[in-house]
């Protein structure tokens, strides 16, 4: 057991969050996260409807002995935020991660029934904004995350949050080896949260073409883009996206800085993007848009959620070992 602020909190024995990804997360992996030690993230959105999500939370509380969590997108591209929180209400999960906006509804309305609030950031701004509105954590999303990642690297990104702020502050991006972990826990993290890894697996509901690519591509063929939601979104760079291109034609970007329409341009292209990702999640087409980051590099065989976890709790330890056999006193 790694002794830790996620560790100690959620009671659990290794402190990794397996992370909410758009439509790869599932019940099945949240439960065997807890089966293995850890605990899991979902985002809301990936249930197509509020009595789906209902009913999925209320079997996850037993399944999982309630060590879950809930991601929530908390701007105005999520229709369904008002309802997920009544649901969330009625079955509180172990914690929340807030996404893409202010989370102070979100603080108010959970925090009371003892859900940690752990929001997604990427400075020091956002960082002190979500302390002072009373949030649990900080996930300090870096430059190597899949999906929509920051700006700065974790080693610059780690240190600069714990100074800044009182939080606990968990890594999210470019740990796909157990020494990794031991290098973000060595940095003053209190734990990672990882994804891209966990796509290529048995339990994960995307197709096998999308299993497959994780397994095939590897960090150099990983491309920032902002076609996707109008964020930076680290995608794997197939045919079809090096087609399209990675940056916002002069249309898009001229509807994306206009005052007057920018919230509706942005939405159309959350929504455009999302059903792109949607569409070539689940079957073979040629509008190829995955989703993953550069921590692929890693993944070498479609394999369970159990032996990926295990490898790496395997690698810390041959990695904490050899650290420990450099030292000189």
């Amino acid at each position: 057991m790694i002794s830790t602020w996620i560790t100690k909190t959620f009671d659990i024995k290794y402190p990794i969050i397996l992370a909410p990804m758009f439509l790869v997360s599932n019940s099945k992996m949240l439960i065997e996260a807890y089966k293995n030690g850890f605990i899991g993230c979902i985002p809301s959105l990936n249930w197509r409807t509020p009595a789906e999500f209902e009913a999925a939370i209320a079997d996850l509380r037993t399944q999982c002995n309630g060590k879950f969590g809930i991601n929530l997108i908390v701007n105005k591209s999520n229709v369904h935020l008002s309802e997920h929180l009544k649901i969330l209400e009625k079955y509180p999960p172990a914690f929340v991660i807030t996404s893409l906006g202010s989370p102070e509804e979100v603080i108010r309305r959970l925090k009371p029934l003892g859900v940690k609030i752990l929001c997604d950031v990427v400075d020091v701004e956002y960082a002190k904004k979500v302390e002072s509105l009373g949030a649990d954590a900080l996930i300090a999303v870096n430059s190597g995350a899949g999906g929509h990642a920051g700006p700065i690297a974790a080693s610059i990104l780690v240190p600069m949050l714990l100074k800044a702020t009182s939080l606990p502050v968990i890594n999210a991006g470019g740990v796909g080896t157990g020494a990794g972990l031991l290098s973000v826990l060595a940095l003053g993290s209190e734990g990672v949260s990882i994804g891209s890894p966990y796509i290529a697996t048995t339990e994960s509901g995307v197709s096998q073409e999308y299993k497959q690519a994780v397994v095939d591509f590897g960090a150099k063929d990983i491309v920032m883009t902002n076609k996707i939601s109008g964020s930076p979104c680290s995608v794997i760079n197939t045919p079809y996206v090096k087609k399209i291109g990675t940056e916002q034609n002069m249309l898009e970007s001229f509807l994306n800085k206009n005052k007057q329409v920018k919230k509706y341009a942005k939405m159309l292209t959350y929504y455009k993007g999302m059903k792109a990702v949607e569409n070539a999640a689940f079957a073979a087409t040629y509008k190829t848009v995955w989703v993953a980051g550069p921590t692929i590099e890693f993944s070498h065989a479609i394999e369970t959620v159990a032996a990926i976890t295990k490898r790496i709790i395997a690698e810390y330890d041959e990695a904490l070992k050899n650290l420990l056999d450099r030292r000189v006193d």
